[in-house]
């Protein structure tokens, strides 16, 4: 198949939740006609309720006429079952991330879809390679993940699995521009780029909630040098209890230490701006997140209950520790070869997790700072913090030759 050129006329996407309908609408919005297909009726007449709503909206709002509006609701229809999408060029599935799940759907797709068919999914973590595994065609499997809402967000990650051909992955960039999306080719990763650096800078915010300081001081700390927003008012808006979920349903994590704020907090049914109260609380019909001393008593009561002595946390070091944490991650990405270049790593935080544009991106202001003092840096948090801070090899070697991450390119296998 490797001369084969993809031309994505039509699609199919699977899963009416709200990723399901932020995706629908990208493609439509692009001109593409989608079949929608849910295993749950009602949920589709719902999620195409929904859509409706929206470009209702859109119209009232001035963003694009009833003309506009007409011509993207037509390029949605439902498809009664799998048979239905037998023709399509591309398919997206976008249901919860459950593995086996997923492997189940690729392969009943596997046996439908026409031999040309490319088959992407929207996890956000999973593994490429094992979903390609449940079929025929792994060279025609892709990971395409979108940002929530879909229909709004910028960035799409196009994720490579080991197999997946130079033509599906041009086929999938172009689908990209076509949705006005910043596309950036990712690695097959736990988290691929953006959510493997994000798992670390979260580890550090929620390493010093329980070492002294409160979701307060780190989010005003991260706001103040141009995040959109900071980690714990993050998790409000996205909902506490999709992670705390996720390791209920896995059946381990709940006792790891830098989770156990989060627990209680779900536990009290703080879910975030959903249930009006989450790490902040939220009045009516409001998102302005408000300071809440109880929440700040419940950390105390955490931290200490864990054995913690509290110590006060400023700025400069809630700063220090999260963006170093972005950056040595990022390093090893783009070592590993799981990022083509440094300047995709600023992409995706640019466009995806709310990374102040005037700074450039992570890896950017790392070399800003220059990689040597970057190095020492992350030495003396190794030394106060433990072996996790240990700097990438990448950094190591740039910073030996006064090197910089925009200058260093992937090798190629």
């Amino acid at each position: 198949m490797s001369q084969t050129r993809f031309d994505i006329q039509t699609a199919a996407v699977i899963g009416a939740g709200t990723m399901g309908r932020g995706i629908v609408m990208s493609l439509a919005n692009a001109g593409v006609k989608v079949l929608w297909l849910d295993n749950n009726p009602a949920m589709l007449e719902q999620a195409l309720g929904v859509v409706a709503d929206t470009y209702a909206h859109n119209v009232r709002q001035g963003r694009i006429d009833e003309a506009q509006a007409e011509a993207r609701r037509a390029c949605i229809s439902k498809a009664d079952g799998y048979q239905a999408l037998a023709d399509v060029d591309l398919v997206i599935e976008a249901v919860y991330e459950n593995l086996e799940l997923k492997q189940a759907i690729f392969r009943e797709l596997d046996a439908i879809v026409k031999p040309t068919g490319i088959l992407a999914s929207n996890t956000s973590a999973l593994d490429i390679d094992a979903i390609a595994a449940a079929t025929r065609r792994p060279e025609q499997v892709v990971g395409l993940h979108f940002f929530s809402p879909a229909h709004i967000m910028k960035l799409l990650e196009i994720v490579r699995g080991a197999k997946t051909s130079a033509a599906v992955l041009e086929a999938s960039t172009a689908l990209g521009k076509r949705m006005g999306k910043v596309s950036v080719i990712a690695g097959n990763c736990q988290g691929f780029i953006g959510n493997r650096m994000l798992a670390t800078y979260v580890r550090e915010a929620r390493a010093m909630l329980l070492e002294g300081a409160y979701p307060y001081q780190v989010d005003a700390a991260l706001q103040g040098f141009g995040f959109a927003m900071g980690p714990f008012r993050m998790y409000d808006v996205v909902g506490i209890d999709l992670e705390w979920r996720a390791r209920e349903l896995a059946g381990e994590g709940q006792d790891d230490p830098y989770v156990q704020i989060d627990n209680r907090l779900c536990e009290l049914g703080r879910f975030g701006q959903k249930s009006r109260q989450g790490y902040y609380r939220y009045a009516e019909g409001s998102r302005q997140a408000e300071h809440d001393p109880q929440v700040d008593a419940l950390v105390q009561r955490e931290s200490e209950r864990l054995g913690y002595q509290r110590r006060d946390i400023g700025t400069e070091e809630i700063l220090e520790r999260c963006l170093l944490a972005l950056v040595n991650e990022g390093a090893k990405i783009l070592q590993e070869g799981m990022a083509e270049s440094s300047t995709d790593i600023d992409t995706v935080y640019l466009n995806g997790y709310g990374f102040p544009a005037e700074v450039g991106g992570p890896m950017t202001w790392a070399d800003r700072q220059g990689l040597p003092a970057i190095h020492d840096r992350l030495r003396a948090l190794a030394e106060r913090h433990g072996e996790h801070w240990k700097p990438a090899e990448l950094i190591e070697s740039l910073a030996t030759v006064g090197g910089r991450f925009v200058d260093f390119k992937k090798k190629e296998a």
